[in-house]
């Protein structure tokens, strides 16, 4: 074959493959997701999604950015954590697991591709409504909408409370919402915003569902399990979930311990600030033994991590 006539066919590969990507749907396959987040080894939803237990999900209520982030650094993740946003409640988490969409600027061609094909599936309604379609007890809506804020309001009152009322939780957006007055009247409902804008969304069209995107300094995909709070927002893969869980819970144990130690006067700070001794050790088991009950932490994980220690 010439060579004008294999730069023209490889030309034609290539258009055929991105025309392909935009007339097959909004979403990856399921054998794409699953390789994608391959080291995750449990339970999956339909759409292939990692499928976090809720247990685990009910314990990182407890773990801080702070906790969370160092155990993802220690594992080489460096691209988590995304911070500065507003939020409706200050003091109110949002953790679950990562439903993920991701908007662009407007181009007519392309969104009038993405509508069409989502008309002829089925979908009603705006294109930012079609993800909350797909949420299910304990997703959060997580899109990245680009920082967009005048225009860029994702979900307004009327589309937070249909978002409350198929998972049970809150949003996070590198974009902004509408309607906070509305918004801040659904219980327990939050929202993580890079702004509020009473304008309406446009010149944003909708090019992924369940896709991986960026989220400002952080690097999500489909199934990673959100912790969000007041000093921003940490996305954690799902496969590591269960470490900085059982990791976090007992550097907490031991802060709680080191705090109340250091309230009683029982040890000088440089004490706690340091490798603890023998002595700090045998009194940390002894507390936790004699505070079992009463701590933020499964029995059952105290008495596993009880069971590791010599002292």
């Amino acid at each position: 074959m010439k060579k004008n006539h294999v730069i023209k066919f490889c030309l034609v590969t290539v258009i055929f493959m991105a025309t392909n990507i935009i007339l097959t749907g909004q979403t990856i396959s399921k054998e794409e997701l699953v390789f994608y987040t391959a080291q995750w080894q449990g339970e999956r939803f339909a759409d292939g999604r990692p499928k976090v237990p809720d247990d685990l999900l009910e314990r990182l209520k407890s773990i801080s950015i702070e906790e969370a982030w160092g155990v993802l650094r220690g594992e080489g993740y460096h691209n988590q954590f995304e911070g500065n946003w507003q939020m409706i409640h200050a003091d109110h988490p949002v953790i679950g697991r990562a439903l993920t969409v991701q908007y662009l600027p407007n181009r007519p061609d392309f969104n009038k591709q993405i509508k069409d094909k989502g008309t002829a599936e089925g979908r009603i309604g705006n294109t930012n409504s079609w993800p909350i379609d797909m949420l299910t007890i304990g997703d959060v809506y997580v899109a990245d909408g680009f920082g967009k804020i005048v225009d860029g309001t994702l979900i307004g009152d009327n589309l937070g409370n249909s978002i409350f009322a198929k998972s049970g939780n809150g949003v996070v957006f590198n974009a902004s919402s509408r309607d906070l007055e509305g918004l801040s009247q659904i219980e327990g409902f939050n929202a993580f915003v890079k702004g509020w804008h009473p304008s309406y969304l446009t010149e944003v069209m909708l090019s992924g569902i369940n896709v991986p995107i960026r989220m400002g300094a952080a690097t999500v995909l489909p199934g990673d399990v959100v912790l969000a709070k007041r000093e921003g927002v940490i996305f954690i893969p799902a496969h590591l979930a269960e470490k900085v869980v059982v990791t976090a819970e007992v550097v907490m144990l031991r802060d709680r311990f080191g705090i109340q130690r250091l309230k009683e006067g029982k040890y000088t700070p440089g004490q706690i600030d340091n490798r603890w001794s023998d002595t700090i050790e045998k009194d940390f088991s002894q507390w936790l033994r004699d505070h079992m009950d009463e701590l933020p932490v499964p029995k059952a994980q105290i008495q596993e991590l009880l069971k590791t220690r010599t002292w």
